[in-house]
């Protein structure tokens, strides 16, 4: 695998764009053999661009309107060539390049009747164009520097690239790629552009006008697993032949193959502006994300939680997060969530609650304090164990004559400050006896 860094356009290419490809990349696991810079090759492409000219295939345009990058001229309606330039002679050509004269080269496209470019594309099948459509496009700028068109193909060339797979934004460049490899002499790879990824609104996702939700790092800061969110990337615009789901790496590459992926462009449903964080990103790579979390083996998943809870502030062992993980392992979806699903155990004391919350259902704060201080005297005097506890409660509840949810509420708001929350025997046991007893005594003193 080669990483080629695309990065003639200056003022695109920025520091902390490019370290966030490379962050991306490594999150994922998608580790590359040999690197390159575009911007360092400019003498490969130039050679390439001089060897193009000398075959009399590109020629100078020094009008000032087509010195730059542009393809178009500032006419309306579509520019294909200007014939004063194209067919200037050579001698002309050469005496107002020595004269300093800044000038555009330019490929001088077959436009003979009946010339057609074609090429045959993985995805989109047979594709042909009439020379005669196509226009003169740039190969080098007024300043030297290479066009987008040259620098991709000199480097395929020379790097020896069997495979350009890219968006279908870039199919129709693709007709002026077989000329400039075919005028290089050498033979066009093979092609497969992929369907484009839309926001919900059916624009081109980018970073510039969706933000930082189209960004890899921002689902690795969220908390999604690189198996999980390599995954859910291969499902859009691809699927396999059994229209499974939940894939692993393995699974992905003896699936895979060209034939499987879609024309139509794949849909990204994030939403704008979210309630929650998890509501930000797309459900289908959330709930991906879940069904990972749930296969992960305990301690292996207990060993991604840990730097998320230790950069938090928590002071945990990995020996209390080997306890709390098999707890909270289906009640997540995103790593982060550890610290809303979890938090109550890492902390001494709770945060503030609602009291009320510690009032059973069909019950009122008499019996939620009755409830606290039975509990409180049975729990001083049994072995903190799951089956232990499960017993005493539910004897302590038939002891005061209410239901096991009118007994088991009041102590699961007590020792988390919630309803929603793990087991309570589950929960009892990894709290320990002395936390319980003195967050059943906290909750009993905001009743009486």
């Amino acid at each position: 695998m080669i990483l080629r860094l695309d990065d003639t356009d200056v003022e695109r290419n920025t520091d902390e764009s490019v370290n966030s490809i490379f962050e991306g990349l490594k999150w994922l696991g998608l580790g590359w053999d040999e690197e390159y810079k575009q911007s360092e090759r400019g003498a490969l492409h130039r050679q390439m661009a001089e060897a193009i000219f000398q075959r009399g295939l590109a020629y100078r345009d020094f009008t000032p309107a087509h010195t730059g990058d542009s393809e178009k001229s500032g006419t309306q309606g579509t520019w294909l060539f200007n014939p004063g330039m194209r067919e200037m002679s050579r001698e002309e050509s050469d005496r107002r390049a020595a004269a300093g004269e800044p000038f555009a080269l330019r490929f001088r496209v077959p436009r003979d009747a009946g010339q057609v470019v074609r090429f045959t594309d993985a995805v989109y099948g047979e594709q042909m164009k009439a020379g005669a459509d196509i226009e003169d496009f740039a190969l080098l700028r007024s300043d030297g520097m290479p066009t987008y068109h040259l620098a991709s193909c000199a480097d395929d060339a020379d790097l020896r690239i069997s495979h350009i797979i890219r968006g279908q934004d870039h199919l129709s460049n693709t007709f002026k790629h077989v000329l400039i490899f075919e005028a290089a002499g050498y033979a066009p790879p093979q092609f497969a552009h992929l369907p484009l990824l839309v926001a919900p609104d059916g624009t081109k996702l980018s970073k510039r006008r969706h933000g930082p939700v189209v960004s890899v790092t921002t689902y690795r800061d969220a908390g999604f697993l690189p198996e999980a969110f390599i995954n859910f990337l291969c499902l859009l615009g691809w699927s396999p032949k059994d229209d499974r789901t939940k894939m692993s790496r393995e699974e992905l590459i003896e699936a895979f193959s060209l034939e499987g992926i879609n024309r139509a462009n794949a849909v990204v449903n994030f939403k704008e502006p979210a309630t929650t964080p998890e509501e930000t990103f797309d459900q289908k790579a959330v709930w991906l994300n879940a069904e990972h979390i749930r296969g992960l083996a305990i301690d292996d998943l207990s060993q991604r939680l840990l730097p998320i809870v230790h950069d938090a502030g928590f002071n945990v062992t990995p020996e209390k997060m080997l306890q709390v993980t098999p707890l909270i392992r289906e009640r997540i979806k995103l790593l982060r969530d550890v610290l809303t699903a979890a938090d109550f155990f890492f902390v001494d004391k709770l945060p503030p609650y609602d009291p009320t919350e510690l009032i059973p259902q069909k019950g009122d704060a008499a019996m939620a304090l009755e409830v606290l201080q039975k509990a409180q005297a049975v729990l001083a005097d049994v072995e903190f164990k799951h089956d232990p506890l499960d017993q005493a409660l539910r004897a302590a509840a038939q002891e005061l004559g209410v239901k096991a949810g009118q007994m088991f509420q009041p102590i699961r708001v007590a020792v988390c400050g919630r309803k929603n929350a793990p087991g309570l025997f589950e929960t009892l046991e990894v709290l320990g006896k002395e936390k319980t007893l003195a967050r059943i005594e906290d909750a009993s003193q905001k009743l009486a």
